[in-house]
């Protein structure tokens, strides 16, 4: 046993100096756990406050975490959001090295650690259902960043090396749905138990729940590998519908917030940086979607640009110069539940996945003829009334309104042109029925924009407007960023191993913001 916690604490400590030194936030160059190692191993209370600390950071909580790491990339390249900073360079398609590489140290110096430490110490004491947990965290927090990056350090995270190599992510994903398997079991095994009670965010330590959210998980990644391997994609997703996946909100993966962990976006609206984008007022708009207050503001000058609506999104790519001016006033903040506490504010809890993207992914499977439990358009309409009875107060009637209208997006202002032209009535042909699947997935997951954008680089969809301006000479103004590229610090102190990925069949487009990641092969 104290062998095997030596080594964890060693793993640790490796995990937090592969990140090297970063001016300004020297708790990546230290121990973030800072707990005692003998403790812990004596007693679940203090292991399950580590994996609800886990829990959070996965997801980035910090506020500045989740900027640098969601907001300023994910969240405005999948065009929820559009830039208002001038000095905000990621809407013009620019990488900026600081916030990747503070992205990246704050995964591998505080995410991975943690989920690690949990998952060995679980497994060491025989705790089945915690460690069931902690395999399934930890399944959750790679793929968001092999999704991010392509082929990252995985299987020998906290080798106590110098050097820690990279898994491709082909590799990666084989063994996602592998540990999927072994947590399962575990939780099959274990029906009706339970582990780290209220110290779990998501799910109060309940198994049963967390074996809904595996299955659900599991459909996700299958759907993810559609178009590199549809075979295997279509085996696991089977797998996972008919094992049971998320079919009621009542069931919802969310990470609670409290006084100490509070929501990101609680924090960040209040240094006006970000506002309503284009895309999201042409489709919203036009759709009539009641979902638009439950998820912006009007803006404080009203109806801009005269097409009756207070509602008023920014075309993505502002140039520096147009920036100087501040957009802020003229287009749509977020809604009041999302803003500062003090301001009205409610500090919700960190969505993780819902019902709604469970029906999307059904319907999509459906569209390709796989066991469902359901044709492609039952599935995509329970999706919409998932959102809909989710994220408004829309009754029974309203909600059959909408799926069943013509409506389609508008322009955002005048001689633009509407996004797209797809009404929200499900079509007849299959290329606009994926269409209106991943769009109405897009808005139901909202404000998930690191699993947005993954989305749209896996199946080109919702359509954007172009941007503005683009400073990538690698991805231009109607192009799509498809990966992240490598930050400097793993090029100063694990040189070696990044050399070896680059070497990678999947990486032969080179490290470049335009070199698609293994699943993207549409």
């Amino acid at each position: 046993m104290k062998k095997v916690l030596t080594k964890i604490g060693f793993g640790v400590v490796m995990g937090a100096m592969l990140l090297g030194c970063t001016e300004g936030f020297e708790d990546l160059n230290t121990d973030p756990l800072a707990l005692d190692i003998g403790a812990l191993e004596d007693s679940q209370v203090l292991q399950g406050q580590a994996f609800a600390q886990a829990q959070y950071v996965s997801v980035n909580g910090l506020h500045w975490r989740f900027q640098i790491s969601q907001n300023l990339f994910s969240d405005i390249w999948c065009q929820y959001y559009a830039t208002t900073a001038s000095g905000f360079d990621s809407d013009r398609y620019v990488q900026v090295g600081r916030w990747a590489d503070l992205a990246w140290g704050s995964f591998y110096g505080q995410a991975a650690p943690q989920i690690k430490l949990v998952e060995d110490l679980s497994e060491a004491n025989g705790n089945d259902v915690g460690n069931a947990m902690a395999k399934i965290l930890r399944v959750h927090a790679y793929h968001r960043i092999t999704d991010y990056w392509g082929p990252v350090p995985y299987s020998a995270f906290g080798n106590g090396e110098l050097s820690v190599p990279y898994d491709s992510q082909e590799s990666m994903y084989a063994d996602f749905f592998t540990t999927l398997d072994d947590a399962v079991a575990k939780l099959q095994a274990n029906s009706g138990g339970s582990s780290y009670g209220g110290s779990d965010r998501m799910y109060g330590g309940d198994a049963a729940k967390w074996l809904k959210f595996a299955n659900s998980l599991r459909l996700r990644l299958a759907l993810r590998i559609k178009y590199v391997d549809p075979a295997k994609a279509q085996s696991e997703a089977e797998k996972a519908v008919s094992a049971g996946v998320i079919d009621d909100n009542a069931d919802n993966a969310f990470v609670e917030t409290d006084d100490t962990n509070r929501n990101p976006l609680e924090t960040i609206t209040d240094w006006g940086e970000f506002r309503m984008s284009a895309t999201m007022e042409s489709i919203l708009e036009g759709y009539g979607d009641p979902r638009m207050p439950e998820y912006f503001s009007p803006a404080l000058d009203g109806d801009s640009d005269g097409d009756g609506s207070d509602y008023e999104g920014l075309q993505n790519g502002q140039t520096k110069v147009s920036l100087e001016t501040s957009k802020n006033a003229g287009h749509s903040d977020l809604a009041t539940k999302f803003i500062d506490v003090a301001k009205g504010g409610t500090n919700p809890p960190i969505e993780i996945m819902n019902a709604a993207e469970m029906f999307f992914l059904r319907a999509e499977g459906a569209l390709e003829g796989w066991a469902m439990g359901g044709t492609a358009q039952s599935l995509y309409e329970d999706g919409i009334r998932a959102s809909m009875t989710q994220k408004t107060a829309a009754d029974g009637a309203g909600i059959d309104a909408y799926i069943a209208s013509t409506s389609v997006p508008v322009e955002f202002e005048a001689g633009a042109g509407p996004v797209t032209d797809i009404p929200v009535a499900f079509g007849a042909d299959p290329e606009t029925q994926l269409e209106q699947i991943i769009t109405q997935k897009w808005i139901a997951i909202y404000p998930n924009g690191w699993e947005a954008w993954a989305e749209l680089r896996r199946t080109g969809y919702p359509k954007q407007y172009a941007r503005i301006e683009s400073e990538n000479p690698d991805v231009g103004v109607t192009e799509v960023m498809r990966r992240m590229v490598y930050v400097q610090s793993e090029f100063d102190t694990n040189g070696e191993a990044i050399q070896a990925a680059l070497s990678l069949s999947e990486m032969t487009g080179g490290d470049k913001n335009n070199t698609k990641v293994w699943w993207d092969k549409r």
